[in-house]
């Protein structure tokens, strides 16, 4: 099976192109010195060139703050390049994963977002994944759509890197505690995308690490594994004012997934464990 996947300089589609090849399939991975996903014509040689059977679309832009002024990149890149991939994937018969995001709600309430919840994004970065869901949705007659949130993995930084940092200086860090969703560690989600894009069993999916959390216990819980004394006071979004605003609530039901057949990725603690001991062994090399 060749699979192209986007974004392969970034934590996800690293790990993808990374799984792809132990399981012997023939991965393209691309960046964006090897492709530009805004350049229509480029994207579409590019498919008929290499003739994917599936296209894992993990390129965007995520710079969730940056993206509130820098309105026409953002869209580019979200919505521009998905529509022209998921354009050029039909036309060559490929399937087509859309990696989308928790920030296209609203984070109102307590509950679990379902698939099937209707979507309002409260930031300008959401509102473009949301566009990107649309386009693939109108594009395509068959096609999965993977919400993910609080990514960390080895290639690249991430939460769990940056409070590994501040621990080396600090003693006590203020972490947001009422802002509650999923870790999703890159390692177990390119497992489930490839198990899921050998499949016919398209649609809508959330696929974090099982279990909720806030940012104040994913800190406390990054300290424990890593045997590091650190306090770790939670704090309110309103002590902590970023440009973008964020949904408090980012909690998704992973309900779905076990319905389908599909294994679940598991705890988010657990996934904590094993990122820790995966850094320790790079370290090593």
């Amino acid at each position: 099976m060749n699979i192209l996947v986007t974004g392969v300089g970034g934590q996800l589609g690293f790990d993808v192109v990374q799984r792809g090849y132990s399981l012997g399939l023939n991965m393209i991975g691309t960046t964006s010195s090897i492709l530009d996903i805004t350049d229509e014509a480029a994207v579409s040689a590019f498919v008929h060139k290499h003739k994917p059977d599936a296209v894992i679309h993990c390129a965007a832009y995520t710079a969730v703050d940056k993206a509130e002024d820098d309105k026409e990149n953002c869209r580019k890149v979200n919505v521009d390049g998905t529509t022209y991939l998921a354009a050029a994937a039909k036309q060559v018969q490929a399937k087509f994963i859309y990696i989308s995001t928790d920030y296209v709600f609203d984070g109102e309430g307590q509950e679990a977002f379902k698939e099937s919840d209707s979507p309002s994004p409260i930031n300008y970065y959401g509102l473009t994944k949301y566009e990107g869901e649309q386009v693939v949705r109108d594009l395509l007659s068959d096609y999965f759509i993977v919400r993910i949130s609080w990514v960390f993995g080895m290639n690249g930084n991430n939460f769990v890197k940056t409070m590994l940092r501040l621990a080396e200086t600090r003693g006590e860090l203020n972490v947001v505690g009422d802002q509650w969703g999923s870790p999703t560690y890159t390692a177990d989600l390119a497992r489930l995308l490839l198990d899921l894009v050998r499949t016919d069993k398209y649609g809508i999916y959330h696929a974090s690490n099982d279990g909720f959390c806030s940012w104040a216990d994913f800190a406390r819980e990054i300290f424990a594994a890593a045997h590091k004394d650190i306090k770790v006071n939670g704090i309110t979004t309103d002590e902590y004012p970023t440009r973008a605003v964020r949904p408090k609530n980012s909690r998704m039901s992973k309900q779905k997934l076990i319905e389908y057949g599909l294994e679940p990725l598991p705890p988010w603690q657990d996934a904590v464990k094993r990122f820790l001991d995966q850094l320790k062994s790079e370290e090593r090399k």
